[in-house]
């Protein structure tokens, strides 16, 4: 399907059925909902690779040290999502991990502006790496810092007019400059 990670970066987005379509599938050949459910297996399946940006856990931990509250906003389901970063042992870094009720990957912003609704942070800094994620921090009232070598192309992410930092290292100098 790509030859590449940044044929991949090029074409993702959200809303993901749009994304589907600049990948070239045909929903009158086969539906959008047996698409997802296809994907998901093999995203979530035994041969998975996801994986977190370096030194994730090591800095989830050293912002935790620092007193910053943690959360996951996801757009993907939260069985999936806790599934996904189990293996990973960081869900100790986070008072909340949200995730959406269902694997079309709508319901993010929903699902944030409920979160605000309830925590009422004084600020909330809502850290990403696509588009979707500097859309949903605008509608939900939180600032947004967004990481090159994720979903998307560092460009589409500028296109935004959140800041883009190269690394997830760079957070805590971002931080600290804020």
């Amino acid at each position: 399907m790509f030859r590449s990670v940044d044929e991949y970066r090029a074409v993702f987005g959200f809303p993901v059925i749009d994304y589907y379509r600049r990948a070239g599938f045909d929903f009158t050949r086969e539906s959008f909902d047996d698409t997802a459910v296809e994907y998901h297996a093999l995203y979530y399946g035994e041969n998975s690779s996801a994986a977190l940006f370096p030194r994730a856990a090591e800095i989830l931990g050293e912002l935790q040290k620092a007193g910053y509250s943690q959360c996951i906003l996801s757009a993907s389901e939260s069985t999936k999502l806790l599934k996904q970063i189990k293996p990973f042992g960081i869900e100790k870094y986070f008072d909340e991990i949200l995730g959406i009720s269902d694997i079309l990957a709508s319901g993010k912003i929903e699902t944030g502006r409920a979160y605000m609704e309830r925590a009422k942070p004084g600020k909330a800094l809502l850290v990403g790496d696509t588009a979707h994620d500097a859309e949903t921090a605008r509608a939900v009232g939180a600032d947004c810092v967004l990481i090159a070598g994720g979903h998307q192309a560092k460009e589409t992410l500028e296109t935004t007019g959140a800041p883009v930092i190269g690394s997830l290292s760079e957070i805590i100098n971002f931080l600290a400059a804020q």
